[in-house]
């Protein structure tokens, strides 16, 4: 159990008998009146979205995840399918449950995925993704870091803006939770 005031974006709560992430919360002192904590809670199972208010000294209980490596093997219809790296069982995962992050996902990648009582209902991205640059304007004489963005069509589908001097064809690491270019990857 937590005190509501420890309460942080991107927890996992169990409210309702059912685990919540917590998508955003406000701490809010009024003038008049106990302080309290608002929150938008999406449900992991069901993937509806709510709003909650907690009191300040109200506990809440954490949820106690287990999270496996995985590897994405392929998408059919509205299932990802995930592969256990060590003991090769297979797990269909709905779109929904992979919110933003399905846009970066690409056959091989390996990701941590999370369960709650057997049930897988997320996935925990690593901080950059490795993806190559198929289609984007042509590279201009003299660009440099500074001057301004252009966008790029990843391998995954998805488009991000980067620097001008960014060419088809290169490997760029891109940061899945905000979606924004970081740098040219090591060949």
């Amino acid at each position: 159990m937590i005190s509501a005031t420890q309460i942080r974006k991107g927890m996992i709560l169990i409210y309702k008998d059912q685990p919540h992430r917590v998508l955003e919360f406000q701490h809010r002192s009024p003038g008049k009146g106990p302080a309290f904590v608002r929150v938008r809670l999406r449900n992991l199972l069901t993937g509806a979205s709510s709003e909650h208010r907690f009191s300040s000294g109200e506990s809440v209980e954490r949820a106690v995840l287990d999270q496996q490596e995985m590897e994405f093997l392929y998408k059919e219809s509205s299932l990802y399918h995930f592969m256990n790296t060590e003991n090769f069982e297979q797990f269909p995962i709905e779109k929904e449950l992979l919110g933003e992050f399905k846009k970066y996902l690409k056959e091989g990648f390996k990701v941590q995925v999370e369960f709650f009582e057997g049930q897988p209902i997320g996935v925990e991205m690593p901080s950059f993704v490795e993806l190559k640059v198929v289609e984007t304007e042509p590279e201009l004489k003299g660009a440099t870091a500074s001057n301004s963005p252009k966008p790029a069509t990843l391998e995954t589908g998805v488009v991000i803006q980067v620097p001008a001097f960014i060419c088809p064809g290169e490997i760029v690491r891109v940061d899945p939770s905000e979606g924004r270019y970081l740098e040219r990857a090591k060949s």
